[in-house]
């Protein structure tokens, strides 16, 4: 094994393992690089010794004789000694604990417990032997000696801590009473004092502690990164029960005891189902034959299998149980493991981590909103390399930029797919398509000629009928991405990334305009060294790198002239390629390692991802509650390797209708399905809102200082238990048309 890499052990390791798989725990074991052989008796050991050399010597590995013992009756490994009367401590790993100097106080007691409790299987009676030093980190408190109080606040508690000698003695904690929330700052903290010094009384009476002026009380402010004892308490996540709405109503007629009934006649009609499946039948006979069988009868008549219900293979009754399980009030659509884990406690059957897997697979809301954990779909598809300079390129816009002197607030980014070179032209938002154009001939046409093909993103001025046409007239083919999916042109993101940080340097270092620099970033960007060319941008444009005060290499003569100059530009084209091949291949197999292939045929159904967005904030939450995929779309076409075609409704006749294999969801069917049309308006950018449509209340919250007015707001597609306080001013500003005319339910404002 080689010294000094990172892996190399776990590497190692995982060779080993791989090498003598068959062989592991049937008479060898391996750690590493050291190899353990046991055997019976002389013969045995002398074949298995001769199948690990073998095995050794055909995989080309080697074991130092001198570093080799064989045929021992004992041998010492990983700390332990092995022989044929068992395994015993190793006395040279012991001698740290033998020689131990006496512990001075309670972190070395507690250091040396950790360390001799590794060997407690060792010692018999270990605990007894053990007591007195455990003793020692007893936290009773002590009477005569300083106590200190630790204290904390937030926005839902109180809590604190009693320490002695740095010793905890107790921990204390409650909720904020409702008056209490409205306390500023500082009356909490006073507030978390007073009741650590009241329900401590009996620990701190006699001590000179006074409160408020009067006393002599000192407070020491105790950093939260240190005060991990109080601030825990702060930090616990405290559930809000009062909002738990378990729509569990008592009626005049007893619904609760009907209820327990309920729960009867399902175990009664469990035990009837296993008079009918003769699998259990055969059970229950072979119960009273052999008694010592992990299957019994339990005290109702039904038959058990280790405590747990057996459930006859009846279709209808399990999917009864699963349904409960997973659909009901008390469950809401767990994920298939934690399912199994709830129902193995109760129930058995035959194929029954198999039946929930594929039940909640196929769950029509659990494939609508559950989040994806596993790696991205789709292979990465590298883009041909171009053949000549700038004769495929790039473009994105760069916006949001800060306004300058010159009126400008966007960057159009112009880059060639071969020679990485770039030219970054300074632009307005709002500039028309004729003066885009303008730009584009004065700028990239005309040094560089017309391009055979661009790549861009469906921004809407690439996708005007106006620049298609131009594009058209000129002969070059317009390549967009697919919908919502930049990785396309990742490219012109990678270098709009660049621009961006060259742009932040040069306004934190020199101060002033980002369009009076950007002419500098350009040149720097094109004069640097590109990894995936091996040279830098301008020296694969012209040959050369361009002269800098740093870099003053004085022009010399051209001594290569004509056929010899072409020759030597073709060659050093080549030579770009080949870069960019290996660039390129380097890239999709490291992408490739965290994708998975995934492929769609024509006529199957999928979901489509959306992201759900509203213009408020909910209270510090965001109104994220809408499903995570909408559909059912049906695939008509396969575009490419990993992009598809869908049969999208009217309604979204704005959205594109490709889009990548990232994007998309398999529906699993099922007979119980019910799929509505989904009614949602989504945005250019694969969004969507959700409108209020009804204000139900509105009261006025009293702070401390001001009075805050509230309303209840019932929004689109959820219902009234879904409904959410907000503030009115807000709700106000932004949707106006909500207060004309009768806007309240209940209440006038």
């Amino acid at each position: 094994m080689p010294f000094g890499l990172t892996n190399a052990p776990d590497v190692f390791m995982d060779l080993m393992n791989r090498i003598f798989r068959p062989y592991l725990d049937k008479f060898v074991v391996v750690f590493i690089d050291d190899i353990l052989i046991y055997s019976k008796d002389d013969t045995e050991h002398a074949e298995h010794l001769r199948i690990v050399l073998q095995t050794l010597r055909d995989k080309q590995l080697y074991a130092k004789f001198s570093k080799s013992e064989f045929w021992l009756r004992e041998v010492g490994f990983l700390g332990h000694i092995i022989s044929g009367d068992g395994i015993r401590v190793d006395p040279s790993k012991i001698s740290a604990i033998v020689d131990w100097k006496p512990p001075k106080n309670v972190t070395e007691v507690r250091s040396f417990l950790g360390l001799v409790g590794y060997y407690r299987r060792f010692v018999n009676g270990f605990s007894i032997i053990a007591a007195p030093i455990t003793r020692l980190l007893r936290k009773d408190p002590e009477s005569g000696k300083e106590f200190v109080v630790y204290s904390d606040d937030s926005i839902n508690g109180l809590g604190c801590v009693l320490m002695q000698e740095g010793k905890l003695v107790a921990y204390a904690s409650r909720q904020l009473k409702p008056h209490e929330r409205n306390y500023p700052t500082h009356d909490l903290e006073l507030a978390a004092v007073v009741f650590a010094l009241k329900i401590w009384r009996h620990y701190l009476y006699g001590e000179k502690c006074r409160l408020l002026k009067d006393y002599e009380l000192v407070i020491d402010y105790h950093p939260g990164k240190a005060n991990v004892a109080a601030d825990a308490l702060s930090r616990k996540l405290l559930f809000a029960l009062r909002d738990m709405n378990t729509r569990l109503k008592v009626s005049d007629d007893g619904c609760i005891l009907a209820e327990l009934r309920a729960r009867l006649m399902f175990l009664q009609e469990i035990c009837e189902a296993q008079k009918n499946d003769q699998d259990l039948q055969a059970k229950r006979k072979q119960y009273e034959v052999d008694t010592e069988s992990d299957f019994r009868i339990g005290s109702n008549g039904c038959l058990m299998f280790k405590d747990r219900i057996c459930v006859p293979k009846n279709e209808e009754l399990i999917q009864k149980i699963l349904q409960e399980a997973h659909s009901g009030y008390f469950s809401i659509h767990p994920g298939s493991t934690k399912m199994y884990n709830d129902l193995k406690k109760m129930y058995w059957w035959n194929g029954m981590k198999r039946d929930i897997s594929e039940f909640v697979s196929k769950c029509l809301i659990c494939q609508q909103v559950k989040a994806e954990h596993h790696v991205p779909s789709g292979l990465l598809q590298p883009i041909m390399i171009p053949e000549w300079k700038w004769d495929r390129i790039t473009m994105d816009f760069i916006s949001g930029l800060p306004l300058t002197p010159g009126k400008k607030n966007a960057i159009w980014v112009v880059v060639d797919r071969l020679t990485k070179s770039a030219h970054f032209i300074p632009v307005r938002t709002d500039y028309s398509l004729n003066k885009l154009a303008e730009l584009y001939i004065c700028e990239i046409v005309r040094l560089h000629g017309i391009p055979l093909s661009i790549i861009s993103d469906r921004d809407p001025r690439f996708t005007s009928r106006f620049w298609q046409k131009l594009q058209e007239a000129s002969g070059t083919k317009l390549n967009f991405s697919t919908a919502f999916h930049p990785q396309t042109d990742g490219q012109s993101e990678r270098v709009i990334q660049i621009l961006e940080d060259m742009l932040r340097c040069c306004v934190l270092e020199f101060q002033g305009s980002w369009e009076r620099y950007l002419p500098l970033v350009e040149f720097a960007y094109n004069n640097s060294y590109q990894t995936s060319l091996k040279m830098a941008p301008y020296e694969a444009l012209y040959g050369r790198k361009c002269r800098t005060p740093l870099y003053w290499t004085e022009l010399k003569e051209n001594q290569i002239y004509g056929v010899d100059l072409i020759k030597e530009t073709e060659e050093k084209v080549k030579v770009i390629q080949d870069c960019l091949k290996d660039a390129s291949d380097r890239q999709k197999s490291y992408a490739d390692l965290k994708r998975k292939e995934i492929e769609y045929q024509v006529g199957d159904k999928v979901f489509l991802k959306v992201s759900p967005w509203k213009k408020v904030l909910r209270f510090g939450r965001k109104g994220k509650l809408s499903p995570r995929f909408i559909g059912l779309y049906e695939v008509i076409e396969k575009v490419g390797p990993v992009a598809y075609r869908l049969a999208l409704p009217p309604e979204l006749e704005k959205i594109h209708d490709v889009f990548h294999v990232s994007m998309l969801r398999r529906y699993r069917s099922d007979p119980s399905h019910v799929v509505s049309p989904t009614e949602i308006e989504l945005q250019l950018d694969m969004t969507y809102e959700e409108e209020p449509i009804k204000i139900l209340a509105r009261e006025v919250k009293q702070l401390r200082n001001k009075n805050v007015a509230l309303v209840k707001v019932l929004w689109q597609r959820h219902g009234i238990e879904e409904a959410t306080w907000e503030s009115e001013e807000t709700m106000r500003n932004q949707y106006p048309h909500l207060y004309t005319g009768k806007i309240f339910e209940d209440e006038n404002p």
